[in-house]
């Protein structure tokens, strides 16, 4: 039972592109499952495991948990309220003995105490990695170091209902300029604007611009509204739901900031919904960056059928030539797999298909989920020790937060990130403006998606391509330098201008 458990958890988390390290996984999950002996009751053995878990993760944001900066509203719509983070001292001591009469209370005790106390602080301490110092809208300029860059954290209301966008904005007027052009970055799945901290920095410094990040609805530090979608309806209708409705919140933001024109910058699943926004909205985007677009191209030949026997979740492969070599490995594959990995993947499809997300596995760890964060984080090698615990601090407080929109992914793609409606033809008929497509050499999104993409566009408008080296899907994070040059670059030459196409 315990290995199926893994193995759903692995699937979940397929369309992230990991690499498992399955013994690793095996010895975190096998402690906790190990000391919850009912549903109803928690050991003295779990209760210590808990404690120490609880003491880990709080020592892991103590030392930024200090007064916090404003967070304001839109200043265009709703006057600026404040955001204080709670003292240790007002706070009663936690005890699992003393809270938790079971281990369901346990989960939801916990996630209430992370939700008042630390995502605040984790993010500051985590953009301040990447030289961004987070400041009220009334700070001035020369009380930030030198090495800093002033930003603000804004939560941009977008309805009457109270739903906002949370906001990393960087303003070239405060420092002394006026900024006339904008750049908009929208995070991937299971990530938040604070995946970018590597890149603010350098983006900030590129002269006449304004540098805006955001958390899309119901992900990261965004509000977080009920998520129903069309469960009931068709396949079309429920991807369609979806995409209005990130689409359109990104939509009222613009309205809310009051941009009348941006370069619209998206990774992952934020360059399928910002692919989507420029379709619907090409007068509000000069520019299109995306990052590893996840949901381009048609499914390989036989996909349906690989479902359907059970033999795992295809990526997106070119594609094969028929070498002798590629038919023999394509005939070893074609073996039929055991009965249990066929029943198995059976119900991780369905439990795809019904919505279940990384993310409600990490909450329904309770405490043990910051070890699950901590595990996928720590492969991040390209980031020092430091900025490992930071991110993991950070990625924990939002995917602990109440379940909303990530519940979306599974409207949108099919097991193994293919989209159910792709956007190659869709894109190629539709796009009105500048494209630039960014890859990591060692992506596991095929860079032929883009490069198909312009094919079909036949040159209606400028596209260029760009691979960069000694990365992966996170390329924006696994060599910085390289993701920096390329959207400096294409910030300086303007909308209608593109970089050639480039392996940097």
């Amino acid at each position: 039972m315990l290995n199926s458990v893994l193995f759903i958890l692995l699937l979940l988390l397929q369309p992230l592109g990991l690499q498992y390290k399955t013994a690793t996984t095996t010895s975190i999950i096998t402690r906790a499952y190990n000391n919850i002996v009912s549903p109803g009751t928690i050991t003295t053995a779990t209760t210590i495991i808990i404690s120490r878990m609880t003491s880990e993760a709080a020592n892991a944001v103590t030392p930024v948990l200090q007064k916090s900066p404003s967070l304001s509203r839109s200043p265009s719509t709703v006057a600026p309220t404040v955001k204080t983070e709670t003292s240790d001292e007002q706070k009663p001591a936690w005890s699992p003995l003393k809270q938790s009469k079971s281990y369901a209370s346990m989960l939801r005790f916990w996630g209430k105490t992370i939700e008042s106390k630390l995502e605040h602080a984790a993010e500051v301490k985590l953009l301040s990695q990447g030289g961004i110092e987070i400041t009220s809208a009334d700070s001035e300029p020369q009380e930030i170091a030198s090495d800093k860059i002033l930003g603000q954290l804004l939560d941009v209301e977008i309805d009457s209902s109270g739903n906002y966008i949370h906001t990393l904005a960087i303003k070239k007027k405060q420092l002394g300029n006026v900024a006339s052009r904008n750049l908009v970055i929208t995070h991937g799945y299971f990530t938040g604007l604070g995946f970018f901290f590597r890149n603010y920095a350098e983006l900030s410094k590129v002269d006449n611009w304004d540098v805006y990040s955001i958390d899309w609805l119901g992900m990261g530090r965004s509000s977080r509204p009920e998520y129903l979608g069309e469960r009931s309806g068709s396949e079309d209708q429920r991807v369609a739901c979806a995409e209005r409705f990130f689409v359109e919140s990104l939509e009222e933001w613009r309205k809310r900031m009051g941009l009348e024109t941006m370069t619209l910058c998206g990774h992952s699943f934020g360059g399928y919904m910002s692919a989507l926004y420029a379709m619907k909205y090409p007068e509000r985007v000069e520019k299109l960056v995306l990052i590893s677009p996840i949901g381009i191209p048609e499914p390989p030949a036989g996909y349906d059928e690989v479902i359907r026997r059970g033999r795992g979740p295809v990526r997106n492969q070119r594609a094969p030539s028929p070498s002798d070599a590629q038919l023999e490995q394509q005939a070893k594959e074609a073996k039929e797999p055991g009965i249990m990995f066929v029943l198995m993947f059976r119900l991780a499809t369905r439990l795809w298909d019904s919505n279940y997300t990384p993310q409600w596995v990490v909450r329904l760890a309770g405490p043990f989920g910051q070890r699950i964060i901590n595990w996928y984080i720590g492969r991040f090698t390209w980031l020092n020790n430091e900025q490992r615990v930071d991110l993991a601090a950070y990625a924990h407080q939002i995917s602990v937060l109440r379940g909303s929109s990530e519940t979306a992914l599974g409207d949108i793609l099919k097991p193994g990130a293919f989209a159910r409606k792709p956007l190659v033809q869709r894109f190629a008929d539709q796009i009105k403006v500048p494209t630039v497509f960014m890859y990591g050499m060692k992506d596991w999104v095929d860079y032929t998606g883009g490069e198909d993409v312009l094919k079909r566009v036949g040159g209606r408008v400028a596209g260029s391509v760009h691979r960069v080296a000694e990365a992966g899907h996170n390329l924006h994070m696994e060599n910085p330098a390289g993701f920096n040059s390329v959207i400096v670059e294409e910030m300086k030459k303007g909308g209608g201008q593109l970089r050639q196409n480039s392996i940097l």
